[in-house]
């Protein structure tokens, strides 16, 4: 596998106070199948889409059993120690100090200005994403944020982003590119999303079929926020799960062009 370019999207994992019922649900809704659980690294469970890592499950970390569910994207960085160091001189937080987990990696957990949490991944073994963008996979992520303009000025100084806003008048949106390829969005969170919603960055999963994988979804106790809507991009709903994890699904063959502007709501 490619070594992935500093500041792409390498990986995405999330934790759940009900792990087997998180299993069940994106089991059925994405077609997941598991592996085994690893209790020397707290029961992570990896997660596998035709056979491919695409995502990994885990139940809170001691003392954080109060935490809401809620998934994490993590940037590839090939030193997390320098990352984390940026993301303290750059206004953000270091949620938890640069990890080295076994022979894996390293990882980071921060949040930037506005409090949007993300994580940082310096592969070793684990290299991240085994597929993207076929369905079960991720393929898409977005920091929706209150404060648009710290994020636009915090995430170039950890990453080699050119930021570039869109021009549409309903909203404040704006993608982040690595030379040419768009591989993160910004969209500015509106009145639409609830004061308590705090920034965060969302999660999009390719499915074969968007308006079938919601109606799964919904059946199986997830909550539909927005959608489902059509886009040059395909057909794409907000969902969150019944845990309350935030994430979209949107029905894409590839998403190897830009994903701006997917949508004008939360």
């Amino acid at each position: 596998m490619a070594e992935t370019p500093e500041g792409s999207p390498i990986w995405a994992d999330a934790t759940f106070p009900d792990m087997e019922a998180a299993k069940r649900f994106y089991g059925d809704v994405l077609g997941w199948s598991f592996g085994e659980s690893s209790p020397e690294f707290g029961n992570y469970t990896q997660a596998y889409a035709d056979g491919k890592a695409v995502a990994a499950v885990a139940p809170p970390m001691p003392g954080q059993e109060a935490a809401p569910a809620a998934w994490c994207l993590y940037l590839a960085s090939s030193d997390a120690s320098a990352t984390a160091d940026k993301v303290r001189d750059s206004g953000g937080r270091v949620l938890m100090e640069p990890m080295q987990v076994g022979d894996f990696g390293t990882m980071v957990l921060a949040a930037d200005p506005g409090g949007a949490v993300f994580g940082i991944w310096q592969p070793d073994t684990h290299k991240g994403f085994e597929a993207q963008a076929v369905p079960g996979a991720f393929c898409w992520a977005e920091v929706f944020t209150r404060a648009p303009e710290k994020s636009d000025a915090f995430f170039p100084r950890l990453f080699p982003y050119k930021v570039r806003e869109m021009e549409d008048d309903a909203i404040d949106f704006a993608v982040y590119n690595l030379g040419e390829d768009t591989v993160l969005g910004r969209m500015k969170m509106t009145d639409d999303f609830p004061p308590e919603v705090p920034s965060y960055v969302n999660v999009y999963f390719t499915v074969s079929d968007c308006d079938a994988a919601v109606a799964k979804a919904t059946e199986r106790g997830a909550v539909l926020r927005f959608g489902p809507m059509s886009s040059p991009f395909g057909r794409f709903a907000a969902l969150s799960d019944p845990q309350g994890a935030a994430f979209s699904v949107i029905d894409v063959d590839t998403t190897e062009g830009e994903m701006p502007s997917l949508h004008d709501a939360g």
